[in-house]
């Protein structure tokens, strides 16, 4: 059974995420606010963090932050504002998802599972341990990429990015074959949303941004022999 934080200052909210989750067989534990959260953080092990962002004393970004730093921990991210800087501050912090409030309580739990799946797979899908095109190395069982020999930190949605792009390399992907597999659920954004990921993962890749092709019209290929 997956244990799950829920972090909100509205027991409402806390209530209804956790009859929800509860009710598929997750194993919830609340916090009222980003300091509580961040203490619960350092007692305990938790398979995935729900992380409003409008809190007293601390805010979810800033706890998401201090969190990053204690342990390695998905997080899905509730907001009562929709802006694309506040996904993007999210997502550039290591955030898996971003969920504006009022939110379905089904859709939200759709989320939830499929970050669960992508950090807890059943079993092996047979896939070789490790990716390399020339300095770029991607390890699979870890989940770390190495540039050059040097490891460096993705968003666990670059990384999914990435992976997708390379375990199809040369062939040419379409926007929502991307979207609907790395996301992994009905999309709720817009074409700028993916731009932005393959921005990050381009920056994060340093040299081998070459890999990444952008196909005007179409989507983006991982080019490489």
């Amino acid at each position: 059974m997956n244990k799950i934080l829920v972090v909100d200052d509205e027991e409402k909210i806390r209530a209804l995420i956790r009859k929800y989750a509860e009710f598929e067989e997750y194993s919830v534990v609340e916090a009222a606010n980003g300091m509580e959260a961040i203490e619960k953080v350092k007692k305990e092990d938790f398979d995935m963090i729900i992380l409003d962002i409008m809190m007293p004393e601390l805010d979810g970004f800033s706890a998401c932050k201090e969190i990053k730093k204690i342990k390695d921990i998905p997080v899905l991210m509730l907001s009562a504002r929709g802006e694309e800087y506040d996904k993007i501050h999210g997502f550039e912090l290591g955030i898996d998802d971003y969920v504006v409030k009022p939110f379905s309580p089904r859709e939200l739990m759709m989320r939830v599972n499929a970050i669960s799946r992508r950090h807890h797979p059943a079993a092996s899908d047979g896939t070789h341990n490790q990716l390399k095109y020339e300095g770029l190395t991607i390890d699979c069982d870890s989940r770390i990429v190495y540039v050059d020999d040097e490891r460096t930190e993705l968003s666990p949605k670059s990384y999914e990015l990435l992976l997708y792009l390379a375990k199809n390399h040369n062939i040419a992907l379409t926007r929502e074959q991307i979207i609907n597999t790395v996301w992994g659920y009905d999309f709720y954004g817009d074409d700028r949303t993916l731009d932005t990921h393959v921005k990050l993962l381009r920056n994060s890749i340093g040299p081998y941004r070459k890999f990444i092709v952008t196909l005007r019209g179409v989507g983006y290929r991982f080019e490489a022999l």
